[in-house]
């Protein structure tokens, strides 16, 4: 394996780690700026909501920009947006400035998402080997270090500009360094000669990717619920303290740490399929768990089992989406991370409506039996033995060879 390929991985490995800490700040505060803007309760699902139809739409201009730019320099410039826009949240005074904060968010968490994993998936086509998980692992240490620094803002009752400022100025330089040894994939003229029947012409047929895009859906509803109920969910329905409402995402984001860590292990063992239907049996359980939960600490343990189960859902499904469509990956990566934030589009306003209309508990029963139905689709993660054999993928010297930094 050479140097670029192993500082490529790095460096966006360091790339999936700063976005964790940044999104966990955000969800992991949101009744601390729900009180600092007044933002009231019927109020609070519409802002939650914007941020994944405007991420929806920043996907989607991405999936034309890589057509001119490469990935990598759409990555390097969407992601000191972000850091900037989690700044600009905790700093304003006005719901204007919330507004405005949250919507350069949501556009540029869109592009960032989509070219992070189209360069985490033509990295795994040349490295030949299950790496996606990796990623998302170090997504997960990410969200846990951004929670944890959370629960100290809010222990100590920290200012959020306080508790957001000092991430920024250190992760913004930082990520703008390491961006220049991205390494993108190769020309779209050779992944065509790589490509297998599914994805020879380098589109993307809709309907072969359409179980992909409802597993993306359905395990995003499940994360967004974790991501931006547990807090309120734990302080109101199962009498947590605020301190402790922090905790059940640290603890989420723990599992899932956990299980991407050992998941790429599992699915070369075990296979893409296997690894897939064990966490939709194990999410279930953890929701349901949720549900019944008779105070806390039950509720975390809960969680627990959510981060163990939905983990490794969405990195397999990026990673069976390129296998799909090797000719055109970063449009099928492009489109399928739109289903990311219609799954948190659902998911928010789904649990929220149906808390207010119904109970929380009841809410948590919804996102359990749609992760359930992700067994019908697991076969869409087998892999399928290309013309090379073994049913692994060949390392290609266009991906290896070519840097965003000009290697």
């Amino acid at each position: 394996m050479t140097d670029v390929l192993r500082r490529g991985r790095a460096a966006l490995a360091f790339s999936f780690f700063a976005q964790g800490v940044a999104f966990a700040l955000l969800v992991t505060r949101i009744p601390a700026i729900q009180d600092r803007y007044g933002v009231s309760d019927a109020l609070l699902p519409l802002f939650l909501a914007a941020v994944p139809v405007l991420a929806g739409v920043g996907s989607v201009c991405t999936e034309h920009l890589v057509k001119k730019v490469p990935p990598s320099h759409v990555l390097r410039w969407s992601q000191p947006v972000v850091l900037l826009a989690l700044l600009g949240v905790g700093a304003g005074e006005h719901m204007v400035v919330l507004g405005v904060s949250l919507a350069a968010f949501g556009l540029a968490v869109g592009a960032l998402d989509a070219s992070m994993n189209m360069l985490g998936v033509s990295l795994q086509r040349a490295y030949g080997r299950s790496i996606m998980l990796g990623f998302h692992a170090v997504y997960s240490l990410g969200g846990i270090a951004g929670a944890s620094l959370a629960w100290v803002g809010a222990h100590w009752d920290l200012a959020l500009v306080v508790s957001y400022l000092p991430v920024v100025v250190v992760l913004l330089p930082a990520v703008l360094v390491g961006s220049r040894w991205y390494v993108d994939a190769g020309p779209a003229e050779e992944k065509k000669e790589d490509a297998v029947p599914a994805g020879a012409g380098g589109s993307v047929a809709f309907a072969m990717l359409l179980p992909l895009c409802l597993v993306m859906c359905f395990a995003y509803i499940g994360d967004s619920t974790v991501s931006n109920w547990s807090a309120k969910y734990l302080q109101d329905v199962l009498g947590s303290s605020e301190q402790l409402a922090t905790v059940p995402y640290n603890v989420y984001m723990v599992t899932t740490l956990i299980g991407r860590s050992l998941g790429d292990f599992g699915v070369r063992k075990f296979g893409a399929a296997a690894v897939v239907r064990a966490g939709a049996v194990v999410a279930a359980v953890g929701f349901a768990v949720v549900a019944g939960a008779p105070g806390a600490w039950v509720g975390m343990l809960g969680f627990t089992l959510l981060g163990l189960g939905l983990c490794v859902l969405v990195p397999q499904t990026f990673a069976a989406a390129g296998r799909l469509f090797p000719g055109a990956s970063d449009a099928a990566v492009a489109r399928l991370n739109i289903f990311n934030y219609v799954g948190f589009l659902i998911g928010s306003p789904l649990v929220g409506a149906l808390g207010d209309l119904w109970s929380y508990r009841g809410a948590m029963l919804i996102p359990m039996v749609l992760v359930l139905v992700t067994l019908v689709y697991a076969r869409s993660f087998e892999t399928e033995p290309d013309r090379y054999g073994g049913g692994h993928e060949r390392p290609r010297t266009a991906d290896v060879g070519r840097g965003s930094n000009g290697l």
